[in-house]
């Protein structure tokens, strides 16, 4: 068991080690375990037991509020557990929490013509994506990634280990899809129902100056809950050098289907955009592939970052909602900044799981900056950014949140209270330490 303790060489980097996030908290940990088998993991929760230390997990290290540092708690780290496997009969993937989404687990599947709705990003873990909801490739259409979870292999507070599903540990699995870094036991490893791998998959780019964009976010509101299902619908600011010194509105769609014609029949309804006149650039259903989708959610997340991220589930009608998105879509605050606004339209019926909140439109604003200096003026847009949403907002994602500094309610109040009992029950001496912040899942506009 590789245990790092405050005070031994290499602590320090050993309580930072794979966070993305550059801003990094002034939390520190009692010590840092490596874990490379569940042996480790399961010794390491006991260990904690023993000396009264809380404990905090570390999957991928993707967390914008590195939910892992946690003050005078053992944060395990399951970097070193790579298992990674696929049945041929069941189409049931397996995994540990630190394997990445897009650049492990997604080219480990292809070769088998399987498909998983993983994180955008391909350097996400699908740990903490995974707890989280998942909000995945095409959620709008094919379901968040945690309703993929057919069980989970997981050490509890008592640090035994066991599995969860839905007729087994069912408390367990209910808790695994969507309470997040709440979750009261360490996942060592999931089971994945996978998908066929798309046939084809096409895009649609329109750029717009940012003069159009209530002309356009109206319009799209109206109509992104008639797409056809099979498309990821996502508007966003961001600013293209080679396109403009200014920051532009794209509306992109990419279509997974079976061919070509299926493609450009579910990507029309974008044509009918009336402002396509006026359009800085058009692409039109043009073949794409996920690994080049991939490349550039890549290139828009480097590594080396400071990072402060919001978001917020939004609701009404167009008139009220466009207005107070304006600032967080047309004032960002530098030129690595992006904006984004994502469909979820027409809203799936959840299943049964401690992920229960959303509504038809996502939006999410992601400020990333490298100079210290710059903390309080980006995290200062950050917090106004939302505050203009606040009307419009019916709740948020845990996995763009910092709970710290803002919190609004991320389950509905029945599975709260669901989720607090299972706790109770699984956890009655507090080993894990839950949500930063000290969550209430109510709104506390805490700017």
């Amino acid at each position: 068991m590789n245990l790092i303790e405050r005070g031994t060489p290499g602590f320090e980097q050993a309580c930072s080690d794979r966070i993305f996030n550059r801003r990094l908290p002034d939390r520190s940990p009692a010590a840092v375990l490596r874990a490379t088998s569940e042996k480790d993991v399961i010794d390491g929760v006991r260990l904690a037991r023993d000396r009264g230390w809380q404990v905090a997990v570390r999957s991928g290290g993707h967390s914008w509020a590195q939910w892992s540092v946690r003050d005078d708690a053992l944060v395990i780290d399951l970097g070193g557990l790579r298992e990674l496997g696929y049945d041929e009969t069941t189409g049931i993937a397996t995994a540990s929490p630190a394997i990445q989404g897009g650049t492990e687990l997604a080219p480990f599947l292809a070769g088998h013509g399987r498909f998983f709705v993983g994180g955008h990003c391909p350097t996400v873990g699908i740990g903490g994506f995974l707890l989280q909801g998942g909000q995945g490739w095409n959620a709008r259409g094919w379901g968040w990634a945690a309703e993929y979870v057919e069980a989970i292999d997981v050490v509890t507070a008592d640090g035994e280990l066991v599995r969860a599903d839905a007729t087994v540990n069912s408390d367990l699995y209910w808790a695994a899809r969507g309470s997040g870094p709440g979750f009261p036991g360490v996942v060592t490893r999931f089971h994945l129902r996978t998908l066929p791998a798309p046939g084809y998959v096409a895009q649609t780019v329109q750029a717009y100056r940012l003069d159009d964009f209530d002309e356009v976010m109206t319009w799209l509101q109206g109509m992104h809950g008639t797409v056809d299902s099979n498309v990821e619908i996502v508007a966003l600011t961001k600013t293209d050098v080679e396109l403009s010194p200014y920051p532009i509105l794209l509306v992109t769609a990419v279509a997974l289907v079976a061919d070509a014609p299926q493609a450009d029949a579910a990507l029309a309804p974008l044509r009918a955009n009336p402002a396509l006149g006026r359009a800085l650039f058009v692409v039109d259903a043009v073949p794409t592939t996920l690994d080049e989708q991939r490349a550039r959610q890549l290139a828009d997340n480097p590594e080396g970052h400071r990072w402060a991220v919001d978001n917020a589930w939004l609701t009404g009608p167009a008139g009220d909602v466009v207005p107070a998105m304006r600032r967080a879509f047309t004032t960002l605050p530098n030129e690595k900044a992006f904006t984004i606004w994502f469909s979820m339209a027409p809203l799936r019926e959840l299943p049964d799981m401690a992920f229960s909140v959303q509504s038809e439109i996502y939006l999410a604003s992601y400020v990333l900056w490298q100079d210290p200096a710059d903390d309080e003026r980006h995290q200062r847009w950050l917090a106004a950014a939302m505050t203009d949403l606040e009307p419009v907002t019916a709740g948020q994602y845990l996995g763009d949140s910092d709970l710290s500094r803002r919190q609004v309610r991320f389950m509905s109040d029945d599975a709260w209270q669901r989720y607090r009992k299972i706790v109770t029950e699984r956890d009655p001496d507090g080993v894990f330490c839950g949500y930063l912040g000290g969550a209430l899942n109510r709104n506390h506009w805490a700017g």
